[in-house]
């Protein structure tokens, strides 16, 4: 039989999607042809160019760069362009949401104010102590330093790891995993000039001491960081700040 052939035999998906917005929706079901190395953002990008033009959603590269195509599979939080359905499809059934603790515009589609608000209020922006017109910092690459912020400096900002985390979900006033990674990845480097600002912003009230270290962050991190290293980080050089205040 051709491959032609073979394909014509391969079963439909029973896909879940939910459908909505920020006042309320539900899951619709749709029947979407079972494609081989098929990614979950086939699937949902089928359903939006077959069945209903009315689906939205996010999406820019489809390789795994961007992170904006995250969306709940299943009940966990992936990057939708990098997950084979094979390897999440249960029975047959694919469950698929907007991201967890965020508001959602419409159906997968969320607004992602909040998320980056949070990086400002963690001070997750670069405070530079040189201007274009100084000579370039020479920064050695082999230090304690700097190797803690290039760990943190993969993250793309997919908000997968904010998601990810329960303690998100019951405070939210909490900064999340992400903020507070970036946070540590500029508390180590040693060109910016905000450090007190900075250990001051993140231990308020939603700052690091509210991680509960549960590792959710670190298990569904697409990049493999590790923000609960990075909020363990902070929590210590908080505490060393406030003590040394107190002499």
């Amino acid at each position: 039989m051709s491959a032609a052939g073979e394909k014509t035999k391969l079963k439909n998906i029973n896909v879940s999607v939910w459908r909505g917005d920020s006042a309320g929706g539900t899951f619709q079901n749709y029947a979407v042809p079972a494609q081989e190395s098929q990614t979950i953002l086939d699937v949902v990008a089928w359903i939006q160019q077959n069945q209903d033009p009315t689906l939205s959603y996010r999406y820019a590269c489809r390789v795994g760069m961007c992170g904006s195509c995250a969306m709940m599979v299943n009940g966990q939080p992936r990057w939708t362009c990098r997950t084979h359905v094979q390897k999440v499809i249960k029975k047959n059934k694919l469950v698929i949401a907007p991201l967890r603790n965020l508001p959602v515009i419409k159906d997968l589609a969320t607004n992602m104010d909040e998320f980056f608000d949070k990086w400002v209020r963690a001070e997750g922006v670069f405070h530079p102590t040189r201007t274009r017109d100084d000579e370039i910092e020479k920064i050695n690459p082999e230090t304690s330093k700097r190797a803690r912020a290039n760990a943190a400096i993969e993250c793309i900002n997919c908000a997968v790891c904010y998601a990810s985390c329960d303690v998100v979900s019951s405070n939210k006033d909490y900064l999340g995993p992400a903020a507070l990674n970036r946070a540590w990845s500029l508390v180590n480097d040693v060109r910016d000039g905000a450090l007190d600002q900075r250990l001051d912003a993140v231990s308020k009230s939603g700052g690091c001491h509210n991680c509960h270290s549960q590792h959710g962050c670190v298990k569904f991190c697409p990049n493999e960081l590790n923000p609960t290293a990075a909020i363990a980080g902070l929590k210590l050089e908080t505490a060393k700040t406030m003590f040394r205040r107190r002499r």
